[in-house]
């Protein structure tokens, strides 16, 4: 699948640690695949919030869910410009120094402004990309939205024109004065793992887990 390119843009070009940015399309795409929380910054009022919610991908577009009560997305149509970030935590890292410590991550930070999606197919297919996005198979087995959930329910979609990524990956950087001391250095890696699929009280003895959740993994 071709992407359109993400060009460098004054928001979006990584001033500390320049070395870490990453502005390949196919690279932050691959973060937002992997992530599974995605905040949304905006200023309200006057005031700079920050709202987490799930999120899904199709191509160039993003697209976010949200309540259709829910004050930043009446506002999505209005022309209000957003951040959103997505981060992928790796691992600690821990050197000789307190100041050297650090962690391994992948982020990604997107700027624009969004759109509120009206059109009702768009909006049932932005809502199934984001359950793809979350649990890949479950739309073929879970029921869509009906009218009045589809009324309860704001899909915010986000071009990705203007985005770029920042990863640090690797050790320690320690001066070369603390190499000496008796202190151990390295890195803790992170991952993110599931535990046995546990059933709802209510689901019928003759269903079985499906193997989208029993294998699941990211």
């Amino acid at each position: 699948m071709q992407y359109r390119p993400a060009p460098v843009s004054p928001r979006t070009k990584v001033r500390r640690h320049p070395e870490r940015g990453v502005y390949e399309s196919e690279t932050i795409r691959a973060i937002l695949d992997e992530g599974m929380v995605a905040h949304v910054g905006f200023v309200e009022n006057g005031t700079p919030v920050v709202i987490p919610t799930a999120y899904g991908r199709d191509a160039d577009t993003l697209y976010l869910h949200g309540s259709a009560a829910a004050a930043w997305c009446k506002r999505s149509g209005g022309g209000e410009p957003v951040c959103v970030t997505v981060t992928l935590f790796d691992g600690l890292v821990l050197a000789r120094s307190t100041f050297k410590h650090s962690m391994n991550y992948r982020s990604v930070v997107v700027f624009g402004t969004p759109r509120l999606v009206t059109d009702r197919r768009e909006k049932l297919h932005g809502l199934e990309c984001i359950v793809e996005h979350l649990v890949p198979g479950r739309s073929r087995e879970a029921r869509a939205p009906n009218e009045n959930e589809l009324l309860a329910t704001s899909v915010i979609a986000l071009d990705l024109d203007e985005a770029s990524a920042k990863i640090r990956a690797g050790g320690p950087i320690d001066d070369e004065a603390d190499f000496g001391r008796p202190v151990w250095a390295g890195v803790l890696p992170s991952s993110m793992t599931y535990g046995p699929p546990q059933p709802d009280r209510n689901v019928p003895p003759l269903v079985d887990v499906p193997d989208y959740v029993k294998n699941y993994a990211r």
